[in-house]
């Protein structure tokens, strides 16, 4: 079993910054193995991609949506994956969760990855 911890969230004005971590740990899970992922959910919307990491942290994808303004990135030594934020508009508010994606899986649908942690609240007012 995997435990993903997602902290970082909050209530920031439009154009600031937050900083998104997520702490992963499993008895027999090895954090390096597995691409990871950002998705976010609104109200009445369907979760959607925001970003992912490769194993090693040297490949990124982004939506069209946050392309520019997030960095995604990951410590393998600490099993710790992040989301930089900057420039947030209103549409960035949500859910955040972290995610593991299954080694198969599509990277950018939801329906790719396997794990998923609680969830830390973004609002961004305008």
């Amino acid at each position: 079993q995997v435990q993903l911890v997602e902290s970082g969230g909050g209530l920031v004005q439009a154009g600031g910054s937050l900083r998104l971590s997520c702490a992963a740990s499993g008895r027999t899970f090895t954090f390096s193995n597995y691409y990871m992922g950002w998705f976010r959910q609104a109200p009445g919307l369907e979760r959607e991609f925001v970003a992912a990491v490769s194993w090693s942290g040297g490949t990124t994808h982004y939506a069209d949506s946050v392309k520019g303004r997030f960095a995604i990135s990951r410590d393998n030594a600490k099993n710790m994956v992040y989301l930089i934020m900057n420039s947030l508009k209103p549409e960035d508010t949500g859910v955040y969760y972290c995610a593991v994606r299954n080694a198969v899986g599509n990277t950018w649908s939801a329906l790719g990855y396997d794990y998923w942690g609680q969830g830390t609240q973004v609002t961004v007012s305008s």
